[in-house]
């Protein structure tokens, strides 16, 4: 990567706390299988190449170095915004036949975790450690008293690890195409230069820069700043740019671009015996929603009988496809609020004292804001329900359009003779949006006039305009998307964080057992380097004595290119998935925070607590308990019944945040 003089060590300063040793004492160590797997590989291929196996005239000498066999590809997919249960493999209605035969040549991981949201989740993917260390400590840059503090950036800062710069320094060639989300500034702009893909170590990307399309068919003004591909700002969907089709209008769709744009990478350099990290970042089915034909109608009537029936049908798959237990209590969606619970009397004004995951009622804290609508389907209007049922048609659609571009990209792989020697991984960046329509007021009058025509026969489609109406599927069909769990996109929530993971093996041809052990997205990262074997860097930075504080700046850090950095704090799976080991990934407790909302795992992986503002979390401030072992699905807080034990779990997470320079903020609320 490009080290502009901002990065250099001689011009860095951190006010970060030192990191916990707790969350970065087990760097990954899982290389010697792959290592000793590729030793054993060169030595049979060096006993199949003695001289009596070549003609006389071509026999090498003895001192002829052996050539290894190149080392794997790896092929990550990401989509946007999916909820756990929404593809097949996973319980859902919606077809995504090319998912469910890469589970068939592949497994399932069920208990996998990622960050509350987008930008969170990519820092964390790209520089394998957690988000606060790496500016993003909120999605984008906060607009509360933390704005402008260390770990807060709004992109990926200098701190940083890539592990597509790692990839590529080692060999490999690093491609991505879809979200970037963590840092907008190209070399040279007025915002900040060396954010983009290109600087962070890929060697090609198309990148959308934001965290959302306006349109998923582009229609991008004239000078706008949205997408870049290798650094350069570019007009996707435009004549002449890529997605346009010469002077005539251009044919684009976000997710069939990213596609063939990611394709088109792969094959620049094929056949040139380097392997290549392809990073396919889908901003599918993130809203708006929209998707071409077939797909905006092949869902059409699926979705009429409401979101219990859709729920209730999810987990009778998913307790048949053994995802969960069949004794697994599910959540069955929040409270019916036929109006938005009111906010505390000071919510708003100078003399709010804000409940927060450090400030209880009982100490005097009791403000908070007010809550959503929400209805069951039983109280929609018929044409709520018509455009409620459409919402979730468009939505599947999407889906399913996703799933035909990832079977292209597995089947261009076998095309060109390299999926057997590819790594791939499939999940979602988060939990499913929940984000309200109309923000969380009535959206009766929204539901419809969507009802109504010429607006209903819409919906979905490509309106010819740079900005689609945002049209969003809202709460009640985020949680039918997060079954079985509680709370979704944003929120600490099982549903929240937990997302569907498949991975498939070089040259794996039937489906393992599913793999139950908590795992998380900063693993993802040790794991490509470790399929890759390559070692991360673990030198210590030499120690950088704040003479204000006394902190030692770069304690916790380690030398890479240059910079000091802080190491991948992720565990590599390949061990689990190939069969080495049964052991838990994570056997220290683990925890995380974004707006304010906390989550802790204990280290033996039974206990979970939980903090959510009001009125959604607990209206005294008090942290949740839930066993994950009998109640995954956190329908029953037993923090009343275990003290000393959610005592216990709360400290620790005091301990992390001090760890990673976290700071709970005064007010806190989700991204809305």
């Amino acid at each position: 990567m490009t080290t502009p003089r901002s990065r250099r060590p001689e011009f860095r300063s951190s006010l970060h706390a030192s990191f916990h040793s707790s969350f970065h004492n087990s760097i990954h160590t899982s290389l010697r299988p792959a290592l000793i797997a590729a030793a054993a590989a060169s030595l049979v291929a060096l006993a199949s190449c003695g001289d009596d196996n070549l003609p006389a005239s071509t026999a090498a000498p003895a001192s002829t170095p052996v050539v290894a066999q190149k080392r794997p590809n790896i092929l990550y997919i990401m989509a946007d915004d999916l909820g756990y249960s929404d593809i097949h493999a996973f319980g859902g209605e919606i077809n995504t036949p090319n998912l469910d035969a890469l589970v068939q040549s592949g497994r399932i991981l069920t208990n996998h975790h990622t960050g509350t949201v987008c930008a969170i989740t990519r820092s964390m993917l790209i520089s394998g450690t957690d988000h606060h260390l790496v500016g993003e400590g909120t999605m984008g840059v906060p607009t509360d008293e933390r704005k402008g503090l260390p770990g807060y950036e709004g992109y990926l800062n200098d701190r940083a690890l890539s592990v597509a710069q790692l990839l590529k320094d080692r060999g490999y060639h690093t491609y991505m195409a879809g979200k970037w989300h963590i840092g907008s500034g190209i070399v040279g702009s007025a915002t900040g230069s060396g954010q983009t893909p290109d600087q962070w170590g890929f060697e090609h990307s198309y990148a959308l820069l934001g965290g959302a399309a306006t349109n998923h068919f582009a229609h991008e003004l004239a000078g706008s700043q949205n997408y870049t591909e290798d650094g350069k700002y570019v007009q996707p969907g435009q004549p002449g740019q890529p997605g346009g089709t010469g002077g005539s209008p251009a044919v684009f769709y976000s997710t069939d671009f990213y596609t063939q744009r990611l394709i088109s990478y792969i094959d620049s350099n094929k056949g040139d015996g380097k392997p290549f990290f392809a990073y396919a970042a889908y901003t599918s089915p993130h809203w708006p929603l929209q998707v071409p034909e077939p797909y905006l109608h092949n869902y059409a009537g699926k979705y009429d009988a409401g979101y219990d029936a859709i729920r209730n049908a999810r987990i009778a798959r998913q307790k048949a496809l053994g995802i969960i237990p069949q004794d697994f209590v599910p959540y069955d969606g929040a409270p019916e609020a036929l109006a938005a619970s009111p906010a505390t009397a000071n919510n708003g004004t100078a003399n709010a004292k804000y409940v927060s995951a450090v400030h209880s009622a009982a100490q005097g804290y009791t403000d908070y804001g007010p809550g959503y609508v929400n209805k069951k389907w039983d109280s929609l209007s018929p044409a709520e329900k018509k455009a409620q049922a459409r919402y979730m048609e468009i939505y599947a659609g999407m889906v399913e359009n996703l799933d035909h571009n990832i079977g292209l990209l597995i089947q261009h792989l076998k095309d060109i003779g390299e999926y057997d020697n590819t790594f791939i991984m499939f999940q979602s960046d988060n939990g499913a949006e929940g984000w309200p329509i109309d923000s969380g007021a009535d959206p009766t009058a929204t539901d419809t006039a969507n009802a109504t025509e010429p607006t209903y026969s819409q919906l979905g489609t490509d309106n010819g305009k740079q900005n689609a109406q945002r049209l969003q599927y809202g709460l009640r069909w985020a949680e039918v998307s997060a079954t079985p769990f509680r709370l979704t996109k944003g929120y600490s929530g099982e549903g929240g964080v937990s997302t569907p993971l498949i991975v498939h093996l070089p040259g794996q041809t039937s489906q393992k057992p599913t793999l139950r052990e908590f795992t998380h997205v900063t693993d993802n990262t040790a794991t490509f380097l470790a399929v890759a074997q390559i070692s991360p860097p673990t030198t210590p930075a030499p120690a950088l004595i704040n003479t204000l504080t006394g902190v030692d700046q770069n304690k916790g850090k380690v030398v890479y290119n240059n910079r000091y950095v802080y190491p991948i704090t992720g565990q590599s799976l390949l061990p689990l998935l190939e069969d080495q080991t049964t052991d838990a990934v994570h056997t220290a407790s683990f925890g995380d925070e974004a707006y304010g909302r906390g989550y802790l795992r204990s280290a033996d992986g039974r206990w979970k607590a939980l903090w959510t503002e009001p009125p959604t979390g607990p209206v005294d401030g008090h942290w949740q308990l839930f066993d994950m072992s009998a109640d995954r699905g956190e329908t029953q807080d037993v923090s009343t019944q275990n003290p000393s034990i959610i005592d216990g779990l709360v400290q620790q997470w005091n301990s992390y945040m001090s760890s990673v320079g976290g700071v709970e903020p005064l007010r806190p609320r989700g991204y809305y």
